[in-house]
C-alpha cells in the first residue's frame, strides 16, 4: 500500500494546481467549493523568512523531559503494539509529580463507573464520571460524551482519565468517556462508526444514567476531536439529536497537505509530522481516503458547514495540527456558526489533560467547561409564534345582498402521507460498575 508520507507529494501537487486555477480563473478553489455566500477560510499562508520554532514553557518542558527520561520513543519507529505499551504523556505527568513530591492522586470527582455500549461491531467499554457539584436546584446534570485521542491507533480511556475528570468538574456535567476500535486491526471508518454508535447510545440513555437528555454535548481531543466534529455534522445531516455544544481540542482536520504548522512543528514532541503520517498509514486503507470528508473536514465533497452547534476550539502552539484546526474554526465562523477559538502558547499537542503540571492546561479546561456551562444554562430558543388571527369581515350594510358563495372546487385525489416508521428502540443502559 502506498504510504501517507508518499502521498504528501500529491498534497504539494494540489497546491500547485490551486495556484494554476487562481491564475486561470481568478477564483481560489476554496471559494469555488462553497457554491454560496459562506466560504471556507483560506489556508494559512506560510510566513516569509526562516522558520522560527516555538519554545515550550518551563512547565511544558519539564513534562517533555520526564517523557524522554521514561524512555518514550517516536511512534513512527515502533510497531503499534510497541507504541501502545510505551510510556505515555499521562505517565510522564505522574512521574514528574512523584519526583517533585506532589500528589499523584487523580482529580476527585463524585463517582466513576464502568459500563459498556453497543458499538457498530460489538460491545465497547465506556466510563462515566459524575461531577463534584451538579446543578444547585437538584435537577439532572447535563451530559458530555468525551472521545479520547491517540491517532486512531494508541491510547485508551485510561490514558485520558485526567481529561475526563477535569472536564466533568469544570462543566458540572456527567462525562461519558467512550472507547472505540483501533487501527491497524480495525481500519477506517471503524472508529468513526463506533463513536457515532456511542453518540446514539448516549442520547438514548442520558436519562437512565441520571442526566438531562435535552442537554447533551460532545467533546474530543486530537483524533477524538475529529470524530466529535463528525458527530455534529452527521447528526445535522441525518436529523438525529445534535450536540448542544462541541468542544474540539486540537482536532485532526485534514491529512496529506503540508501546512505552515507542519513546517514549524515538523519534529515536535509528542506529535511530529512523521508521527502523523504513521497514524494515517495505520488507520486509512489508502492515501485517497485523506480526501474523505470525515478526515478532511473542509471539503468540496461536503461543502455545507452551516447550522452546526456552537464550538469551542482549543489549539496548541507547538502542534502540527494548529493550522488545520484554526482553518476549520474560521470556516465554521464563515458559515454562520458560533465559535470560540483559543490558541495556547508554549504548549504541545496533548497538553489539555496535564492540569496537574501545566497551568495552560488548567486554563484550557476552564475555557471548555465555561463554554459548556454557558450553553447548558442558556434559555432554549423561543417556540415559533402562531400567525395572528384574521380579523372578521365587516358586517354588510342593510339592504346589501350577501356575496355569492363560489362553488366548491371539485375534489382532487389526495396522496396519503407516507407512514412514519416507528422509532428504533433505544438500547438498554449498560450495567454500571462503580470504580472508586
Amino acid at each position: 500500500m502506498e504510504s501517507i508520507a508518499a502521498s504528501r507529494r500529491f498534497g504539494l501537487n494540489r497546491i500547485v494546481a490551486a495556484a494554476v486555477l487562481v491564475i486561470a480563473t481568478g477564483v481560489a478553489p476554496d471559494r469555488a467549493l462553497a457554491q454560496a455566500a459562506p466560504v471556507p477560510a483560506p489556508p494559512e499562508p506560510s510566513p516569509p523568512g526562516p522558520i522560527v520554532k516555538p519554545t515550550p514553557t518551563a512547565q511544558m518542558q519539564a513534562v517533555l523531559d520526564e517523557l524522554a527520561a521514561l524512555g518514550a520513543q517516536p511512534v513512527q519507529t515502533l510497531t503499534p503494539e510497541q507504541a501502545r505499551a510505551q510510556p505515555s504523556f499521562a505517565d510522564a505527568v505522574r512521574s514528574l509529580l512523584a519526583r517533585t513530591g506532589e500528589s499523584t492522586e487523580p482529580e476527585q470527582v463524585a463517582a466513576v463507573e464502568d459500563g459498556s455500549y453497543p458499538g457498530s461491531a460489538g460491545t465497547m467499554p465506556l466510563r462515566i464520571y459524575r461531577p463534584l457539584q451538579g446543578p444547585a436546584d437538584g435537577s439532572p446534570p447535563p451530559v458530555v460524551m468525551y472521545i479520547h485521542g491517540g491517532g486512531w491507533v494508541i491510547a485508551t480511556i485510561d490514558t485520558y482519565d485526567a481529561s475526563a475528570r477535569a472536564l466533568s468538574n469544570a462543566a458540572g456535567a456527567i462525562v461519558v468517556s467512550i472507547e472505540y476500535r483501533k487501527a491497524p486491526e480495525n481500519k477506517f471508518p471503524a472508529a468513526h462508526d463506533d463513536t457515532w454508535a456511542a453518540w446514539q447510545w448516549t442520547v438514548a440513555n442520558a436519562s437512565a444514567i441520571g442526566g438531562d437528555p435535552a442537554r447533551v454535548a460532545v467533546a474530543g481531543e486530537s483524533a477524538g476531536g475529529n470524530m466529535a466534529a463528525n458527530i455534529a455534522i452527521r447528526a445535522r445531516d441525518e436529523g438525529v439529536q445534535m450536540p448542544v455544544h462541541q468542544v474540539l481540542v486540537y482536532p485532526v482536520a485534514q491529512c496529506g497537505t503540508p501546512t505552515p504548522s507542519y513546517e514549524r512543528n515538523a519534529d515536535a514532541v509528542p506529535l511530529s509530522v512523521p508521527a502523523l503520517e504513521w497514524f494515517f498509514d495505520h488507520y486509512l486503507n489508502a492515501p485517497s481516503e485523506c480526501d474523505d470528508p470525515r478526515i478532511t473536514l473542509v471539503n468540496p465533497a461536503r461543502p455545507d458547514l452551516s447550522d452546526l452547534p456552537p464550538a469551542t476550539v482549543i489549539t496548541a502552539e507547538i502542534d502540527p495540527l494548529l493550522s488545520e484546526a484554526r482553518r476549520y474554526a474560521h470556516t465554521l465562523v464563515n458559515f454562520g456558526n458560533r465559535v470560540d477559538h483559543s490558541q495556547y502558547g508554549g504548549v504541545t499537542h496533548e497538553f489539555f489533560g496535564m492540569g496537574a503540571a501545566v497551568d495552560q492546561a488548567k486554563m484550557a479546561v476552564q475555557q471548555a467547561g465555561g463554554a459548556l456551562r454557558h450553553t447548558f444554562t442558556a434559555p432554549p430558543p423561543a417556540a415559533p409564534q402562531p400567525p395572528p388571527a384574521t380579523p372578521p369581515a365587516p358586517a354588510p350594510s342593510p339592504g346589501t345582498p350577501p356575496p355569492a358563495t363560489p362553488p366548491a372546487p371539485a375534489p382532487s385525489p389526495e396522496t396519503p402521507p407516507p407512514a412514519t416508521p416507528p422509532a428504533p428502540e433505544a438500547p438498554p443502559p449498560a450495567a454500571l460498575a462503580p470504580r472508586r
